[in-house]
């Protein structure tokens, strides 16, 4: 009898050492998807990397019960992500008129350009994936010359860094390359790899800022590879619960180019919220300095899937 009790006592305390292992081994897990917590749990995944102070339970980050956020259709790109197990496609279509004088012009239409956003891991990263098929109509002495392809992929990862603390603003970073599917132009023919850095501030409920620092390999019509930095800064206005609009510059800045020369632009534009999910977007630019574009305009849509 002694020896029944004892093999009982056995299982039991083998029985309670598992279950107290797996507990242990959950919360480990469910911490180290959710990050560290600084102050009152809220069971609330980590919507970004970091935060600006230390002693704060983490904040920020997507939220699906919002309207979707959109990178398009201004150059500065959202200062967040989609969140984990999102998928958001935005697409659209572009036309570029610039007129060098002489009789010489060139038309670019932009096709689809499809971004997809997918959030993976944690609600503060996302992969990317883009296309931009292209057809350059060049005239020059009467003579009209038209190229078309999609002929670079665009691959990169958003990282939400920060949540909006105060004066201190929202800001994610992105790694990024484009990636030659051929080797003829309009591509380049080489990897190019860059970095951009995005930072927000929330003003009120009718207006919002942002600006984005970029830094990428560029090759140039000389065939040689130098940087380009890219600045932009964004003005966003709520006009109602469904209808948005903007105001941005932004510039290419070459550095170390044989040919390039600097850009500027300002352009403009409306977001009309479908619903929730679904925003449709039209924009138009003008071209500030003789190196840049004359004129471009647009019109997207952008979906979100959760």
């Amino acid at each position: 009898m002694d020896s029944v009790n004892h093999s009982a006592r056995t299982v039991r305390r083998i029985s309670i050492f598992l279950t107290a292992l797996m507990l242990t081994s959950a919360t480990a897990n469910r911490s180290l998807a959710e990050g560290p917590s600084y102050g009152p749990c809220d069971c609330k995944p980590r919507g970004t990397l970091m935060q600006w102070s230390h002693g704060t339970s983490f904040s920020g980050g997507p939220d699906l019960d919002a309207p979707l956020v959109t990178d398009r259709p201004d150059f500065t790109e959202a200062s967040s992500t989609v969140g984990l197990g999102v998928a958001q496609l935005e697409f659209g279509y572009t036309y570029i008129h610039d007129d060098a004088g002489g009789g010489q012009s060139l038309h670019t239409q932009s096709f689809g350009e499809p971004l997809l956003r997918v959030g993976i891991l944690a609600d503060w990263l996302e992969f990317r994936i883009a296309l931009a098929p292209q057809e350059n109509r060049s005239v020059a002495a009467g003579i009209t010359e038209t190229t078309a392809g999609a002929d670079e992929l665009y691959l990169g990862f958003k990282i939400a860094l920060t949540p909006q603390e105060g004066l201190l603003p929202e800001m994610a970073i992105i790694p990024q390359m484009n990636v030659p599917l051929s080797s003829s132009a309009p591509s380049s023919g080489s990897v190019e790899p860059g970095v951009n850095w995005i930072y927000a501030w929330e003003i009120n409920d009718f207006i919002s800022t942002a600006g984005s620092t970029q830094g990428n390999r560029r090759i140039d019509s000389s065939g040689d590879a130098y940087l380009e930095m890219a600045q932009s800064w964004t003005i966003a206005y709520s006009l109602s619960d469904r209808v948005g609009a903007y105001t941005e510059w932004f510039a290419l800045i070459p550095s170390g180019a044989d040919t390039a020369q600097t850009e500027h632009y300002a352009n403009g534009g409306f977001t009309f919220l479908l619903s929730n999910d679904v925003q449709w977007d039209i924009r138009a630019g003008l071209g500030l300095n003789d190196a840049a574009a004359d004129f471009f305009a647009g019109t997207g849509l952008s979906i979100r899937f959760h």
